[in-house]
């Protein structure tokens, strides 16, 4: 042992001392690999296939963009001399997308989404049509009619099949193909109706195309050289030369920005409930460490007792847990690393394009780092005690031996980890402010379940001892040294906090969906009303739904260009307003307030100024960092208008009422060719029927008005939110796993206590049935204990994000309630009865024979 006295360099020594204590050290670790290993594979796993994913996005770029280059103007066509300069540089293709209520001879009617091609189509991809034919066969002019390509979903709706005919506008085409995959759909974005394909060359015979009708006209460009510097260069140009022409602007490198920002989004917030496994996991690897270092007291003593300083006490239990974590880290990131090929092989079908997952070093590295630092933060502080407890107090019994105590330069080491740890997770996230929020919650549970233990702890204490003994003994173990309590509470609370917080978001966004906000929602919004027929428009209303209120507002679309004097790309926006710059936006004028706003600063204007206003949303002028007499400039038509703010509003986009992000002043676009945006509301909320014969009506009367009904699309919304909720939910599993791996890592380290009580209490006339008993009891009382925290908890959070994020009402499900508490006490009575059962077919003899 005169090696611990010598002044050769420290650390191989102790990783020899470590790899030694390994050799007996392979049982008990269990739990402590396990909640690294689930921790750190989810972390590693989610940023991999959001990795392949992107990398996806990025390697399909061309064929997603439809070229290497497209420019997108909405409700005007590009000029003659803008299609000399894009088709200059290669070959150029066309599309149009406008939203079209399909009807059949019958009267049926349903939305669609029309994408009118050119001969050229497409410029990159392939088109997969049932049965398979050329794309200007099928859209071609046949008998008189044009052909289209549909989407099965618009076919179904309608009832037709491959050789039918349906009504665009004025015009009769004929389906002679199912649209099975296009390879540019992505970068067109979500929309309301299924797909259909035809012809440009129909798009006359339908007459829906008129003076401020909402077409988007995209033109592809096939560069004739496609190298980087070359596409850099022709950007360059076309943007210099466009700059205030409003053309959305994209490359191959960024064909779906939003869709790209979105995976990463909900990537990261994936990982930060992983993060949160990891950290309940962490309480298991305290807890491992604490029973490890305990076993090891004698070692420590002997080693203390012959010249080991502290330093080298640390050294060497340092380097062995830190094996130990090396090991659940690396089976992690192996796991992790398979994950996005085993989703590819289960769900890469449902993806839009080629998915070829390949491990992802920097996803890798972030869990790994993460798993480094969460050993870390938890294994320091037992690591502590174990170096500066006494060799005298080893030597003694462990029972009622208080705690060793540490410097204030572990709890200092301490929290710069759990610093570094909070500043590592909001570094790698898309939103901060969200993450900031995740974090700060999961901190405030964190510490309400460590507080909620103690008490617990105390209150028994302090109870009346009651009078059955097996009874008293339950209430006993509440409170006495080593005691589950502080782990059932730490692990099994925050596991069911946030599936309690999951379940109560999803019951009120569900419940808003089917009864508020369907209630307060309109029936039916109507979309490109021409405003010369507004009028007519509104009297055909009157007298087909006698009753119901119609409300209509100008509606032009316009796009960003300039925040203040800097250029929209250019600007730096909070991640929940950045969609207002990246695309066109619905814009209007009026008079009034819009309903469902208020004006929160500055003054509405009186009509009477001929100076560009404009009305903006308080919270994304915010998040764009504009404030009143600030400038924003649009670009309306291909006409750049700069106006004033001067005014902010509160605006509830929750009740689906009309309402713009801009609303200007009625002067500003005063003989601008417009459309109208009309909603009617049933005042007794419609029925199916009803709202079916006036669809088909107005489908009938107006074809060229885009009719959207409200309850189809809520329904889609609800569809959406459940398939997100599922991933969510499988996700948060991982934390629940996690939790009872704890649980289970608690009672494998106080095995040795509860074989010590049980003999004692069996060779004093306790039977074993007694004893299940009262270990039982103690287990539900601290189950149901966790689960009322964590429904509280749970509660409060979700309270808070429905109500201050989402800004719905909240509704409480008793079902999520339930399913917490009896899951808390399914878990914790049958873990822990499981792990007491061992413990009570120890023979006495076995333990009674060292006492």
């Amino acid at each position: 042992m005169a090696a611990f006295v010598a002044a050769a360099p420290r650390f191989p020594r102790s990783l020899r001392f470590a790899l030694r204590e390994l050799r007996g050290a392979r049982r008990g670790f269990g739990v402590f690999l396990g909640c690294l290993v689930l921790g750190v594979m989810a972390i590693a796993g989610i940023g991999s296939f959001a990795g392949a994913l992107t990398q996806g996005l990025e390697r399909e770029g061309r064929a997603i963009l439809g070229g290497d280059a497209a420019f997108t103007l909405v409700q005007r066509e590009a000029s003659a001399d803008e299609r000399a300069v894009l088709e200059s540089a290669g070959t150029l293709g066309t599309t149009a997308l406008l939203r079209v209520m399909a009807r059949t001879a019958g009267g049926d009617a349903a939305l669609a989404e029309v994408k009118a091609v050119d001969g050229r189509y497409p410029l990159v991809g392939q088109v997969a049509l049932s049965p398979p034919a050329p794309i200007a066969e099928v859209l071609g002019e046949k008998g008189g009619f044009y052909g289209a390509a549909a989407d099965p979903v618009l076919l179904g709706r309608l009832g037709l099949k491959v050789g039918d005919r349906l009504l665009l506008g004025d015009a009769m085409v004929e389906v002679r193909a199912v649209l099975d995959s296009e390879p540019d759909k992505l970068s067109s974005g979500i929309g309301f109706g299924a797909r259909l394909l035809v012809s440009q060359a129909v798009l006359p015979q339908t007459r829906l195309i008129q003076p401020g009708s909402l077409v988007r006209w995209s033109y592809r460009v096939a560069l004739a050289d496609p190298a980087p510097a070359a596409l850099t260069a022709f950007m360059d140009a076309t943007r210099e030369r466009f700059g205030a022409a409003g053309f959305d602007m994209r490359t191959r490198d960024g064909a779906t920005p939003q869709l790209a920002r979105n995976v990463r989004r909900i990537s990261q917030f994936l990982a930060l409930v992983a993060l949160t496994a990891l950290m309940v996991g962490g309480v298991g690897v305290a807890n491992a460490v604490s029973s490890h270092l305990a076993a090891k007291r004698e070692v420590i003593a002997t080693l203390k007792a012959v010249g080991a300083t502290r330093r080298d006490i640390f050294l060497i239990y340092a380097a062995e847990i830190g094996l130990i974590a090396a090991l659940g880290i690396g089976i992690g990131l192996v796991l992790g690393a398979a994950l996005p090929f085993a989703a590819s092989a289960a769900i890469g079908a449902l993806v839009p394009f080629p998915l070829e997952p390949r491990i992802d070093p920097a996803a890798l590295a972030l869990a790994a780092l993460y798993g480094v630092l969460v050993s870390a933060l938890f294994s320091l502080l037992p690591l502590a005690r174990a170096q500066q407890a006494r060799v005298s107090a080893l030597f003694r019994d462990a029972i009622g031996e208080p705690a060793a105590k540490v410097g204030v330069g572990t709890f200092l080491a301490v929290a710069g980890v759990g610093a570094a740890l909070v500043v590592l997770a909001m570094a790698t996230s898309e939103d901060r402010r969200a993450a900031a929020v995740f974090l700060g919650a999961a901190a405030l549970v964190f510490l309400l379940l460590r507080g909620v233990a103690a008490g617990l702890m105390a209150l028994a204490r302090r109870a009346p001892r009651p009078k059955d003994a097996m009874v008293r003994l339950a209430l006993a173990n509440v409170y006495r040294p080593g005691a589950l309590t502080p782990s059932v509470v730490l692990s099994l609370g925050l596991g069911l906090s946030l599936m309690v917080g999951i379940a109560l978001i999803d019951a009120s966004l569900s419940r808003e969906l089917a009864g508020p906000l369907r209630q307060a929602a309109p029936s039916f919004f109507f979309v490109d009303v021409p405003s010369g027929e507004e009028a007519e428009f509104r009297a055909f209303l009157a007298a087909t739904a006698p009753g119901a209120e119609v409300k209509a507002v100008p509606m032009l679309r316009g796009r960003i260009t300039r925040v203040k004097d800097t250029p929209a790309e250019e600007v730096k926006p909070r991640a929940d307003a950045a969609w207002v710059l990246q695309s066109d936006r619905g814009i209007s004028s009026a008079a009034e307030v819009p309903e469902g706003s208020r004006v929160v600063a500055g003054q509405w204007w009186t009509g009477d100024e001929t100076e560009p206003l404009v009305s903006f949303d308080a919270e994304l002028a915010k998040g764009l960092g504009l404030a009143l007499g600030d400038s924003v400039t649009v670009n309306v038509l291909g006409r750049s208008i700069t106006a004033r703010i001067a005014n902010l509003r509160e605006v509830k986009w929750e009740r689906l009422g009309i309402n713009f992000v801009m609303v200007f002043s009625p002067a500003t676009f005063a003989g601008a060719p417009h459309t109208v945006l009309a909603t009617l509301t049933f005042p007794d909320g419609g029925d199916t029927a009803r709202e079916v014969a006036l669809l088909k009506a107005v489908a009938g009367r107006f074809p060229a008005i885009t009719t959207v009904r409200v309850k189809e699309t809520l329904e889609e919304a609800q569809r959406m939110l459940d398939n997100l909720s599922l991933g969510i939910r499988a996700a948060s599993l991982v934390t629940l796993i996690t939790s009872v791996l704890v649980l289970a890592g608690a009672l494998a380290a106080g095995r040795e206590g509860r074989i010590y009580d049980a003999v004692i209490l069996k060779t004093l006339g306790a039977t074993r049935g007694r004893l299940m008993f009262a270990y039982g009891l103690e287990y539900a009382g601290l189950g149901l204990a966790t689960a009322l925290v964590a429904v509280a908890a749970g509660s409060l959070a979700a309270f808070a994000v429905v109500t201050q994020v989402m800004d719905i009402g909240f509704s409480f499900s008793l079902p999520a309630a339930m399913g917490a508490v009896i899951g808390a006490l399914v878990v914790t009575v049958g873990v822990g009865l499981a792990g007491t059962l061992r413990a009570l077919s120890v023979p006495p003899a076995r333990v009674l024979r060292h006492l």
